[in-house]
């Protein structure tokens, strides 16, 4: 069983020698090694959010209130420590997966195109999709809008998407992506700009990176050639956008408002900063992202209608 309350009863100085302790045995796989930091980091970050939770009890005005708010600290960081193995467990399946080698994809801007025209993810500008889905907070609308804008990131020019979600008719999310096409046919995710919104106000920007930037790395959001058990990096900024994908079928029936599909390819998204969440997408050659499903709750959202010539 996992120690569990390991961040109350480990002091600062003795889960850094833990951490490095586990770094040695690593230092020949740097993924293993990233995941390990990165799990101490999370350590520290719980062990740092009970210390200041603890510092809120405390100024409770009597003592059965700081006796319930210290019992609630306590509980929130067994939570958090969890999370962070849970995390962790992720990542190491990860490296497991995709080899030892740091991830540091080369990039070359000759080796990219100005056209993505990938069956499975054609992003033409001018071309919106759009797609609805019933979620707990209601009804979710998404609209996936190709710009004419582009820009330069990495070296690389990259078509600009930009994003808005609605939840019963309230923006909840506006995002910029930015995609890119390679020569043999793959497709790059180089960064988002998101912004997620309560009552019209951003409540939080995670998940936003660029490549490039402070260590970011873009991913392949679509294969050229999928074929079932490959498994990719859809993004890395680590701790903030830590994306996978994994081909899970190729012959897919979908039937969506906006038609039905054959064949269509039928990828299982993870990441460990939300190790609950398992996501299919699948894509039907021609069109695109035509269905999401969350494979836990069955939530669907689904292609509704793509519109063009804007």
């Amino acid at each position: 069983m996992r120690a569990l309350s390991l961040i109350a009863v480990l002091p600062y100085a003795s889960m850094l020698a833990v951490a490095s302790t586990a770094q040695v045995h690593a230092v020949s796989n740097p993924c293993r090694m990233t995941a390990t930091a990165a799990l101490d980091s999370c350590h520290m970050g719980a062990r740092a959010d009970h210390r200041l939770a603890d510092a809120k009890c405390d100024n409770r005005p009597d003592r059965t209130s700081r006796h319930m708010c210290a019992k609630q600290a306590a509980a929130d960081a067994k939570d958090a420590v969890a999370s962070c193995f849970d995390q962790h467990d992720v990542r190491q399946g990860a490296c497991g997966r995709l080899g030892a080698a740091p991830y540091h994809p080369a990039i070359v801007a000759a080796n990219f195109v100005a056209t993505i025209d990938n069956p499975f993810f054609p992003i033409v500008p001018g071309t919106t999709f759009i797609y609805e889905g019933q979620m707990p907070d209601g009804l979710e609308h998404d609209e996936f809008a190709v710009t004419h804008n582009t820009r330069v990131i990495d070296g690389v020019t990259c078509t600009e998407v930009h994003d808005t979600v609605t939840t019963n008719g309230v923006l909840t999310e506006d995002t910029l992506d930015w995609f890119a096409q390679d020569t043999a046919g793959n497709v790059w995710y180089f960064g988002e700009n998101t912004h997620e919104l309560v009552d019209g106000l951003i409540s939080t920007i995670d998940g936003t990176f660029m490549a490039g930037v402070d260590g970011a790395q873009p991913g392949i959001v679509m294969e050229a050639h999928p074929a079932i058990g490959d498994f990719y990096r859809q993004e890395f900024d680590l701790d903030n956008a830590e994306d996978f994908a994994e081909v899970v079928g190729l012959t897919a029936f979908v039937t969506v408002p906006y038609g039905s599909f054959t064949n269509c390819l039928d990828t299982r998204e993870t990441t460990p900063l939300e190790p609950d969440l398992h996501e299919h997408k699948f894509y039907a050659a021609g069109v695109g992202d035509v269905l999401e499903t969350d494979e836990d709750t069955g939530a669907r959202t689904e292609l509704i209608q793509i519109k063009t010539g804007q």
